[in-house]
């Protein structure tokens, strides 16, 4: 059975929650639900949206095409984010891409619903400039962890990241495991450098690895390096 807006908890998570009653139980009957598998993309950079998508399960990584031909990961959206916001609202192409780093299900929502709400219902309209405002500092802090941090502080505060918010497996390792060339998108490095770097890690004992999986061994070090100790 699929789940109803109006009895969703995850839309606690995002501006959904601004909604009235009969507002939510008109965007979930024009909403459908998709499964999109790891790999899969949910939308590519430059696409024309036709509606917001509302992250049920799983991780997608948002990310940039630069003119070398390399990604940049800006994001790493969870349960409750709603991606394509931006795009629906200002009624532009996609910016990002966004692909699933694990096995997702999402709810399209139509960018009627949300135009209509965002006309009607000024509590919804500054939620979601709230949400968008949330996202701009989020950009501002990652440009200037760019310039300011060695990539090796930066891969170490990738894992750090990654325990925090995603937690570990009952094995030790990071429950999210992302591909080396994902970690290097991340940090804004050749995917080369980040396999040295965490080889480097591995054996001064700061994580420890198995096939593409990487734990934290010595966490207290991590924060230091990425502090600057």
């Amino acid at each position: 059975m699929e789940s109803r807006c109006e009895n969703c908890i995850i839309r606690q998570f995002n501006s959904l929650r601004a909604m009235s009653k009969e507002e939510l139980k008109k965007v979930s009957d024009t909403k459908t639900t998709k499964k999109v598998k790891k790999g899969e993309p949910i939308f590519q950079e430059g696409e024309k949206l036709n509606g917001v998508f509302c992250v049920r399960d799983g991780v997608s990584k948002l990310s940039k095409l630069s003119a070398n031909g390399k990604d940049q990961i800006v994001k790493l959206a969870t349960k409750g984010e709603v991606l394509g916001q931006r795009s629906v609202i200002a009624e532009e192409c996609t910016n990002l891409s966004a692909i699933a780093v694990s096995d997702m299900e999402v709810c399209f929502i139509p960018k009627e619903s949300i135009n209509t709400t965002l006309q009607k219902n000024p509590n919804f309209t500054l939620e979601v400039l709230r949400h968008m405002a949330h996202d701009l500092k989020e950009a501002d802090d990652v440009i200037v962890n760019m310039s300011q941090k060695t990539v090796k502080q930066r891969i170490a505060e990738a894992f750090l990241y990654l325990k925090n918010n995603f937690g570990e497996d009952d094995d030790g390792f990071l429950a999210l495991t992302l591909s080396r060339e994902d970690i290097s998108n991340v940090v804004g490095t050749a995917t080369e450098s980040a396999i040295r770097i965490i080889s480097e890690f591995k054996k001064k004992g700061l994580i420890h690895t198995s096939g593409k999986k990487v734990g934290i061994k010595n966490e207290r070090k991590l924060v230091e390096l990425v502090e600057g100790f």
